[in-house]
């Protein structure tokens, strides 16, 4: 036991002159702590943007930000010639959502600790990381209540306060604002709504979408949720 402490604390193998076996071990820890974060971030992805180019990029730059750190070992002209070439390199794809970025920088962190030979602390910080993202999106740690929503439909008479319209967003929302009603023109009695809605749950989102469906003379009906706008 003391043993396989030793090798995780990096005392055994990776102290070894920089030996093939610790090169070994360095990277295939990498790979098995790059695939746990994958994993970690499959599993609790909720947005729109998901990318399973993304989710591979997340193993591979583990595995090779150990081998640039196996490379570099304590020789700082080695160290010197990879920034150089590094620094031609350049990245132009844009990551929309901020938690892809911490899955990046994790990605690379754990890379050079498994590079470097510090494999306890790679463990440590991929299962502190992964079970710290999971109780987020368990407990749906952040998420804002009422939800914000975009409702619009056409209809072809003018809604009042005793409208069916107007009594259905009272039973299904916190608060609802008229942001615009827009006659279609050309005679037609048809008009073009459009609501902002505080909406109490997500989960009753399609009853009350079936409810206002019932209504007569409603067409072109869309509900869109101010979190998948923020997606796109």
């Amino acid at each position: 036991m003391n043993q396989f402490w030793e090798i995780l604390d990096g005392r055994t193998v990776a102290a070894s002159n920089g030996g093939i076996e610790a090169a070994l071990l360095s990277l295939l820890l990498a790979f098995v702590l790059g695939q746990t974060l994958a994993w970690v971030y499959y599993f609790t992805h909720s947005g729109l943007s998901y990318s399973r180019t993304f989710v591979q990029s997340l193993i591979l730059i583990t595995v090779v930000v150990a081998i640039i750190m196996v490379v570099i070992g304590n020789n700082i002209i080695t160290a010197f010639g990879l920034m150089g070439a590094l620094a031609i390199i350049r990245f132009r794809n844009v990551v929309k959502d901020t938690r892809d970025i911490v899955f990046i920088f994790c990605s690379l962190v754990i890379g050079m600790a498994c590079g470097a030979g510090r494999y306890s602390i790679a463990v440590l910080g991929t299962v502190v990381l992964g079970s710290i993202t999971v109780y987020l999106y368990l407990t749906s740690f952040g998420a804002h209540q009422p939800h914000n929503g975009f409702l619009r439909f056409t209809l072809n008479s003018r809604i009042g306060p005793d409208h069916p319209v107007t009594i259905i967003l009272k039973r299904f929302c916190g608060s609802f604002t008229l942001i615009s009603s827009q006659d279609s023109g050309f005679g037609s009695p048809v008009v073009e709504y459009a609501y902002q809605l505080m909406i109490r749950s997500s989960r009753k989102n399609e009853k009350m979408l079936e409810e206002l469906g019932k209504i007569e003379g409603i067409e072109n009906l869309s509900l869109t949720m101010q979190e998948q706008l923020l997606e796109v």
